[in-house]
């Protein structure tokens, strides 16, 4: 292990630190960056959480990411169809994409222009609906602009507080978007208007050059503090154990 944390890896602590508190949930999340936060958080903070190889089967083992040869310690198999009982009765965390996002948390993996006659089609919902009624959802953006931080989604596929606060109280209830993590720092909608506010900023990035990329006005406190580097232990669980060839690199903007 060598050198000062980059912010591929302050990235990834901050989607770790995404998971802390949640116990035993199935830790799902889905993209390069996210699985190795989850799994970095499943190795030190959060030993009870369940994961699986991001193909079958619940591993009890750290995996690398990339190498689908790595021996595996198998502690379940989890065919798809059970994901639909994890997701229906809460018991899952995931980290999804955000093609755009706004104010309140509405989220658009869908399409850009409108569903109609769209400029793009993008992958659909996806799931997006049922996860935010129904478990804790986390949204990793890698690259922060005014294109990603809409003032208004061209399409919902995932509803903001805005969308559910007319719901039912069930659906309120279990209704929680835990964190927004991008190249810039850490947003979540913790006040009172359940607006996007940020919660951390990168080292060396200042509040305004997160609010000129942001397309809508965000929730700024009178404290805004850095976010968190990695301890010696994660760097070297990141480097060493996780991510040894560096995929994470892959996924933020030159």
């Amino acid at each position: 292990m060598t050198g000062p944390a980059t912010i591929d890896e302050i990235c990834v602590v901050a989607v770790a630190e995404a998971f802390r508190g949640d116990g035993e949930i199935l830790c799902n999340p889905i993209g390069t960056v996210p699985i190795i936060g989850g799994r970095l958080a499943r190795a030190t903070f959060e030993p009870d959480m369940a994961m699986t190889d991001a193909v079958s089967v619940l591993a009890a083992n750290i995996l690398p990411v990339g190498d689908p040869d790595a021996p595996r310690v198998v502690e379940a198999w989890m065919p798809y169809r059970d994901m639909f009982d994890i997701v229906w009765s809460g018991r899952r965390h995931v980290v999804m994409g955000a093609s755009q996002i706004d104010a309140t948390g509405n989220q658009n993996l869908a399409a850009i222009g409108g569903w109609r006659m769209p400029k793009a089609q993008l992958l659909g919902l996806r799931g997006a609906p049922g996860n935010l009624v129904n478990h804790v959802t986390t949204y990793w953006v890698p690259n922060h602009s005014t294109r990603s931080f809409v003032p208004r989604v061209d399409v919902v596929s995932g509803p903001g507080y805005e969308r559910v606060a007319d719901l039912s109280e069930a659906v309120r209830n279990n209704h929680e978007i835990r964190r927004v993590v991008s190249n810039l720092g850490v947003f979540d909608f913790s006040n009172a208007e359940r607006r996007m506010q940020v919660r951390s900023t990168h080292p060396g990035v200042t509040i305004g050059q997160v609010v000129e990329a942001t397309g809508f006005e965000l929730v700024v406190p009178d404290d805004v503090p850095e976010s968190r580097l990695p301890t010696d232990e994660e760097l070297h669980l990141i480097r060493e154990v996780i991510d040894p060839t560096g995929l994470r690199r892959a996924e933020f903007p030159s």
